[in-house]
Order: C-alpha cells, then structure tokens, then sequence
C-alpha cells in the first residue's frame, strides 16, 4: 500500500473540512450527573437534567457568569481575592449561583431564583429547609446545598442524590459533579417550591438591610438584604420602637425564611402590615 505524502494529507484534511466531513464525535457526557435517587418533584429532576447538560458541555466556572439580564451563560469577571479567576472575563460559563438559577429557570419556565447563594437560600419560594446536622438522609434530588454562615452563604450546588451533587465550584475548573462535602462549613439544604407561594408576601426596600434574632436594634444580626427583596410574613407584634430613615415605628415582621425579625419601616407598606396577624410569640 502506498502511503500519502505530508502535503497531500494535509490536502485532503483541508478538502474534507471545506465540504463538512464529519469531526470527532463529541465526548461522551459524564454518566453520573443525572438523578440518582427516587421521590423529586417532577420540576427538581427537570432541575438537575439542566445543571447536568451543562456539566456534560463542558462548561466553565467563571467567577459572575449565569448573571446577566436573563438566564444562562455569560462572561464573568476578575474575582479580586482569586487570582485563578483571571482568565474568567473570557470564559463563557456559571458561578455557583448562576448555574443554580439557570437549572430552575429551565425546571419552571420561570426566572425564580435570580441572585446569590444567600438569596437563593432564603427564597421566599422554600418549601423545606434543613440544617448541616440532619445530614443527607432527608435530601431529594434538585435540593440545594449551601455553604457558609447565616450572613453569608458563599457557595450553592444541586444535590443528585447517592451524596452526589452538580456544582460550578471555583475558577480554573469546569462544572463538575462532586462529592458532598459535609465537613467545614456546610450549612444545610433547601428545597424549592416551584409552585404558587403560599403567606403574606411584601417587598423590602433599602440595601444593606440587617434581620434581626430578637424584635430588637440590639439583638444579633442573622441576614442583610443586599437591596429590595421579596419577603414573606408570616405575623407581626409591637416591640422595640426604631427610628430610621426619618420614620419612626414599633412593628416588627417575623419572617420565617430567615428565622429573623425585621422593623416594618424596611417593609414597603403601612406601618402596620395590612393582612397579616400578630405574632403569639
């Protein structure tokens, strides 16, 4: 048999590509990003095939991708505290949060889980939470897992199932499906309802917005809204009276998604909540 010179292979290469031969197929998408344990919402399996698909495209991390005006994959930026993100301005691709919302954007049709870990955590749209200490035993697949402390959730995956979870982790990798880690600082799980949402909601307003343990300026602080959010009330009661942003008012909301208590000045609406009724605690 006779073999082809250099150029004339080179030729031929350049011959197929020019009339659209076929490349090398795709490789093959990572097995083990599906559900991987029974009795999720319809909705959440939808969820975890969305996060999937992108970890089976090879997607980038890339620190503010997933975060631009609708859904899906963007560009990100320079994370100033990781100089592996340095090349993240240039990569198509998700942050934690951002595949996050992507997935359930797919799963509902809706965009319900627009912002950052913390928010996405707090959702007003929570069917069940559960804390570090339960474990895994109670997750469902398309839970999410959060990473951090009560004021600042830095890190949010999609659970599997089998202690598998689908996660845009950190610069320099692509999304990837990992092993739960239940060590350092996991704080727990939350399942979402993609359904109606049931409870008083209202829109805060203001940034940097502190809830509070107790109906108290004092008490300790548990969460800050970065700007206005949708909330929901669960009931309110007289208490401490706070004056700020020149109005003055004793009404504080409890809000049961953060397990927190809010001044009713920081709640788009009269001082005292319409609808909702007062606390018996």
């Amino acid at each position: 048999m006779l073999r082809r010179s250099a150029p004339l292979a080179v030729l031929i290469a350049l011959l197929a590509f020019l009339l659209g031969a076929p490349g090398p197929a795709p490789a093959a998408a990572d097995a083990s990003c599906r559900v991987l344990a029974p009795g999720a919402s319809p909705e959440a399996e939808r969820a975890v095939a969305a996060a999937c698909e992108q970890v089976a495209a090879g997607v980038w991390y890339s620190w503010g991708g997933g975060h631009g005006p609708e859904p899906g994959a963007t560009y990100g930026r320079v994370d100033p505290t990781d100089p592996a993100s340095e090349h993240d301005p240039e990569r198509l691709g998700f942050d934690c949060s951002g595949l996050v919302r992507y997935a359930y954007a797919r799963a509902t049709g809706s965009d319900v889980l627009n912002g950052t870990a913390s928010s996405q955590y707090y959702t007003h749209r929570a069917a069940e939470r559960f804390t570090a200490g339960q474990g895994l035993a109670p997750l469902l697949p398309g839970d999410l897992l959060v990473w951090g402390t009560p004021q600042d959730l830095h890190h949010i995956a999609v659970y599997l199932g089998a202690g598998r979870m689908a996660e845009a982790r950190q610069s320099g990798t692509k999304l990837m499906v990992s092993d739960v880690r239940l060590s350092g600082d996991y704080h727990g799980a939350v399942r979402v309802n993609p359904g109606p949402v049931t409870g008083s909601l209202f829109r805060t307003w203001g940034t940097g917005v502190w809830t509070k343990a107790l109906p108290s300026v004092s008490a300790a602080r548990v969460y800050a809204f970065p700007g206005p959010t949708t909330v929901r009330v669960q009931c309110q009661k007289h208490a401490e009276k706070v004056t700020s942003e020149g109005y003055t008012n004793d009404a504080w909301s409890y809000l049961p998604d953060y397990k927190a208590w809010m001044t009713n000045i920081y709640i788009q609406g009269p001082a005292w909540l319409d609808g909702v009724p007062t606390c018996i605690f």
